[in-house]
């Protein structure tokens, strides 16, 4: 019977000491992972944006309330990635003129990286698109170095590059930077009175360019964006290359509801991958050298007990 018992000790701390680091270095990364059922809303508001109004045809200045809401299609989620829908309204508080912008866009991407896929319907307006780099969040453990993250107005992915570290509300993070460079987005008609062309008449030919610039605050154990600020700078430019007017020109900022809530989702992911691959894994660890060294230390006893 003092046999078996000291075996049964021995053989559990054994399996303890094993399991310690397999769940360190390969089943953690395989538990933490982007949600495939995820829904959130955040919030923006942009003060004194520019705007060309469809209904007034001309420009407005007005605070902005823009509400984005991002839900997951779990149905066309696997072990491996996640697909998600985004609709974007954007409100004009100011001129109390609703829905000044409705935008859509469904993603997929690899669940364990961020890194965009091109499957599952991936679109911009329902329009497909060949999307790359970072998709909604960043890799777990982000690095200091530069990412390409997609930028949806663009439909491309260019450069986030990391720029300093910082705090929000207490939770250390990493700052990155994405500038995209003047881009033609689509190209329409509109009166050329309305452009203010005098030597024109009837409708004109106009392209629509946007730049801008987007920061990241991002917690880099988890890789998810707690804080986001967009510069968005868009210009109606005839054929001629003349700009005519602004098309949407304002800098948008996540609301401090917002910020403290994506805090606070990221301190408790962080909390749960510091459990699954640091606290446990060292308890293992320690519970399974008591017990081969209590094993042993009973084995060693017997005989002289004899």
């Amino acid at each position: 019977m003092g046999r078996i018992s000291t075996l049964v000790l021995i053989g559990f701390g054994a399996f303890f000491i094993a399991l310690a680091p397999l769940l360190r270095f390969w089943a953690a990364d395989k538990i933490i992972s982007a949600p495939a059922d995820q829904f959130g809303i955040s919030r923006l508001e942009a003060k004194d944006a520019r705007y060309f109004s469809l209904q007034d045809l001309k420009v407005l200045t007005g605070d902005l309330d823009i509400i984005v809401t991002t839900r997951g299609d779990v149905k066309e989620a696997t072990s491996e990635r996640v697909v998600w829908d985004e609709a974007m309204v954007v409100n004009d508080v100011t001129n109390k003129r609703p829905l000044i912008e409705l935008t859509e866009r469904r993603s997929a991407f690899d669940r364990y990286t961020g890194e965009a896929l091109n499957c599952c319907g991936a679109s911009v307006e329902k329009t497909p698109v060949q999307m790359e780099g970072q998709v909604y969040k960043f890799p777990f453990n982000v690095e200091k170095k530069t990412y390409k993250v997609f930028n949806a107005t663009a439909q491309k992915a260019f450069d986030a590059h990391f720029v300093r570290e910082d705090t929000v509300n207490g939770l250390p993070v990493y700052v990155f930077e994405q500038q995209v460079p003047p881009t033609k987005t689509e190209t329409r008609t509109a009166p050329a009175n309305v452009l203010g062309i005098k030597d024109a008449t009837g409708d004109v030919q106009v392209d629509r360019w946007y730049d801008g610039k987007t920061t990241y605050w991002v917690e880099p154990v988890t890789g998810s964006p707690v804080r986001q600020e967009v510069q968005r700078h868009e210009v109606l430019k005839t054929q001629d290359g003349v700009e005519r007017s602004d098309a949407f020109v304002a800098t948008a900022k996540m609301t401090d509801k917002t910020v403290e809530e994506l805090v606070d989702n990221a301190q408790q992911a962080k909390n749960a991958i510091n459990l699954l691959k640091n606290v446990i894994p060292l308890v293992l660890l320690i519970v399974g050298v008591v017990l081969v060294v209590a094993g042993v230390v009973l084995g060693l006893r017997r005989p002289a007990a004899a």
